[in-house]
């Protein structure tokens, strides 16, 4: 069932959610750090940095600097692929799993205040 906002509700839940993320005190990610991932963790693995950079119509040092950042947050981590060494395999962590869905669930508290 699709769900239906006016702009302006769109923006005040795009507003709010950001809002609680600064106010948090935990570390806020970029828009293309939570692009790549949301990606990771609700599209199907494998996910490869050459797969997220053309997913995400970037290069592959840009995909490498999030992965950087998100690495050292515990997010995401980094593995060789064994059957191609060319490729490296980005893969889901504890602690990435557990961000994403209290964001989720950030995510739906604002929605629940949005006026009518």
């Amino acid at each position: 069932m699709p769900i239906t906002l006016r702009p302006s509700q769109a923006l005040r839940l795009w507003q709010a959610v950001n809002l609680a993320e600064v106010q948090s005190g935990r570390p806020d990610l970029t828009m293309r750090q939570m692009a790549i991932l949301l990606t990771i963790y609700l599209d199907p693995p494998p996910h490869t940095v050459r797969g997220l950079a053309a997913r995400l119509g970037v290069t592959k040092p840009v995909i490498t600097r999030a992965l950087d950042t998100m690495g050292a947050l515990k997010l995401v981590s980094r593995h060789r692929d064994a059957a191609d060494r060319r490729n490296v395999l980005v893969r889901r962590t504890v602690e990435g799993a557990l961000f994403v869905e209290r964001f989720g669930d950030g995510v739906i508290a604002a929605a629940a205040e949005l006026p009518a």
